[in-house]
C-alpha cells in the first residue's frame, strides 16, 4: 500500500467512526460502521479490569486504610498499574477530575486524557477512543471515580464539599486491540 493509499483508507475509516456520539452524550454503536469484535472484546476487557481494580481499592480502603499513616490503596493499586505495564499488558493511570491532584502522576497528560475528564466530570460513565500507534490499534478508556467512603477525606480533604457520585478522579486505559503495547515508556524499553 503506497502512503498515499494508506492515508486515505485510515481517512475513510476514520470518516465511518467506530462509535458517534448521540445527542445525548453517550457513545452508542454507529450502524453503518463494520462489525470489530476484537474491539468489542477488549471493550469487556476493560470493563472487566474496571471492576476488578475499583472493587479492589474499594475493598481495601473498607478494610484495611484505618488512619493517615496507612498506605492509601490507590498507591498501592498505581504499583499494579506499573507491574501491568512493565509486562505489556495494558496502561492504566489514576488521575485527578477534581482540580486539585494528590501528586503531579496524577494529571492528565493528553488531549485524550484533559477531553475525557470534562467529560466524565459532567457525568459521562465511559468515555473512549481508538489510536494507532506504531501500526497497533489501541483502545482507549476513561471511568469514573467518585467518593465512595468518609475516609477518602482523610488523605484527600479537598473532597469533603464534593457531591455525592461527582468524579473526582478517573481510572484511563490503553489496551492494545491487535498487536503490542506501545507506550512512551514501552517504546524506551526497547
Amino acid at each position: 500500500m503506497t502512503s498515499k493509499t494508506g492515508r486515505w483508507a485510515l481517512a475513510v475509516v476514520a470518516a465511518a467512526g467506530l462509535t458517534w456520539l448521540a445527542p445525548g452524550g453517550a457513545a452508542e454503536e454507529n450502524p453503518a460502521a463494520p462489525k470489530d469484535p476484537e474491539l468489542d472484546r477488549k471493550r469487556t476487557e476493560v470493563r472487566m479490569l474496571d471492576d476488578i481494580y475499583k472493587s479492589g481499592i474499594v475493598t481495601i480502603t473498607e478494610h484495611y486504610v484505618n488512619d493517615e499513616d496507612m498506605i492509601p490503596a490507590g498507591t498501592a493499586f498505581k504499583k499494579m498499574f506499573e507491574a501491568a505495564e512493565k509486562k505489556g499488558w495494558h496502561r492504566v493511570r489514576l488521575i485527578d477530575a477534581s482540580g486539585e491532584p494528590y501528586s503531579d502522576e496524577n494529571v492528565a497528560e493528553d488531549a485524550f486524557e484533559k477531553d475525557a475528564v470534562k467529560r466524565l466530570v459532567k457525568g459521562e460513565p465511559w468515555v473512549e477512543a481508538v489510536e494507532v500507534r506504531d501500526g497497533t490499534r489501541h483502545l482507549r478508556v476513561a471511568t469514573p471515580i467518585p467518593v465512595v467512603f468518609e475516609k477518602c477525606i482523610m488523605c484527600h480533604d479537598n473532597y469533603e464539599e464534593v457531591p455525592k457520585g461527582q468524579a473526582i478522579g478517573a481510572l484511563t486505559y490503553l489496551v492494545p486491540i491487535d498487536g503490542p503495547l506501545v507506550t512512551k515508556r514501552s517504546k524506551a524499553g526497547k
